[in-house]
């Protein structure tokens, strides 16, 4: 089944030469120059994985991803910008984007980078990875935390996206599981903490910088 795809650029030159170079890989349904059109457009057409630069006019490609996420989480972004610069780099991964390549990426890299996405996998220009790596291996918990090792890996996912303000059903959507999986899954992960209810939860998980 062909990908659906959504491109978010303020270039109009740049937005067309990427759906000519997609046309007949992926289906396109849609494009935007702007923070509001894009969102609006987006929610209502769900795409599966959404081509967004970092810098637009009314609020970044951060702001895109933000507000798309915190109603629809299924739709993923793909940061495709001129940018190399760590904090960009950054900002759109822990803002929920995918991946982030720069656009000198060829036609089928791009095509190879969207459908990678799709699947549910993370891609990023070579020299980008290492700014995600260190970003985020900074933030790892301790190893050693006797409290995080008692969940399971699942358990851990569960932890992450309900301290994030994820609703059961979104979260069961994003992970491919049921709602009464995630119920489950919540329980266990309050119990072992010993925990009474999602705020304590976000504290916790605050405390130890997963979020």
């Amino acid at each position: 089944m062909s990908v659906r795809v959504f491109v978010v650029d303020d270039h109009d030159l740049f937005r067309a030469g990427v759906k000519a170079e997609l046309a007949d890989r992926v289906e396109l349904i849609g494009d935007a120059s702007d923070v509001q059109a894009a969102i609006e457009l987006i929610l209502d057409r769900r795409p599966d994985v959404t081509l967004v630069d970092v810098h637009l006019p009314g609020g970044g490609g951060r702001t895109v991803v933000d507000e798309v996420r915190r109603v629809a989480p299924e739709v993923r972004f793909l940061a495709i910008s001129v940018s190399d610069a760590a904090e960009d780099v950054i900002a759109l991964i822990r803002a929920g984007a995918r991946g982030y390549v720069t656009k000198n990426i060829s036609g089928p890299e791009l095509v190879d980078a969207i459908h990678r996405v799709a699947g549910g996998d993370a891609v990023f220009s070579p020299r980008l990875a290492g700014f995600v790596l260190d970003a985020f291996g900074a933030a790892l918990p301790d190893a050693s935390d006797p409290d995080l090792d008692q969940l399971t890996p699942r358990e851990r996912e569960v932890l992450r996206h309900i301290a994030r303000g994820y609703t059961y059903k979104e979260m069961a959507g994003e992970l491919g599981i049921s709602t009464k999986t995630v119920e489950t899954h919540v329980s266990a992960v309050l119990r072992k903490l010993q925990l009474s209810n999602r705020r304590e939860l976000t504290r916790w998980a605050e405390s130890r910088r997963l979020i």
